[in-house]
């Protein structure tokens, strides 16, 4: 007998991130971009700039699903595009101001995510690095 779903840890997390989807959404709805979007500005951000497959391998999506999302990106002038000079199929993507200051706004979603759980900041730390972890560790190849 397969266990109840609430005793599945993948239904669980699955669950989690719909409802933190959830929670984001109306807040970035008001700042004019989706979750993938938010997603994006941050990889961007950690990086200083990075190219379309970058984006996607960080992501964890593919480079099909990214270069749209960019391009609605670059018309609202949240970031740039640029062919590589050595390597034309490479598109590098930068953050535009506009997108840095959007980014900052984007506070607001870990402060509300803080409020709502009703869970500390070293709390959340301590649960996202063990999540970390076990990604980590079914992302590598078995022996």
């Amino acid at each position: 007998m397969p266990l109840p779903l609430d005793n599945q840890l993948c239904f669980t997390l699955y669950a989690t991130s719909m409802a933190i989807n959830r929670t984001y959404k109306p807040m970035l709805d008001e700042m004019g971009i989706t979750y993938p979007q938010y997603l994006v500005l941050n990889a961007l951000a950690e990086a200083g700039g990075m190219s379309v497959g970058s984006i996607a391998h960080r992501l964890a999506l593919e480079s099909s699903t990214i270069t749209p999302l960019v391009k609605r990106m670059e018309q609202a002038g949240l970031v740039t595009r640029q062919r590589s000079q050595t390597d034309e199929r490479q598109v590098q993507v930068d953050l535009t101001p506009a997108g840095r200051a959007l980014l900052v706004q984007c506070n607001c979603l870990n402060e509300t995510l803080i409020e709502r759980s009703g869970m500390t900041m070293a709390d959340l730390d301590a649960l996202n690095r063990r999540i970390q972890a076990l990604r980590d560790a079914l992302s590598s190849k078995p022996d």
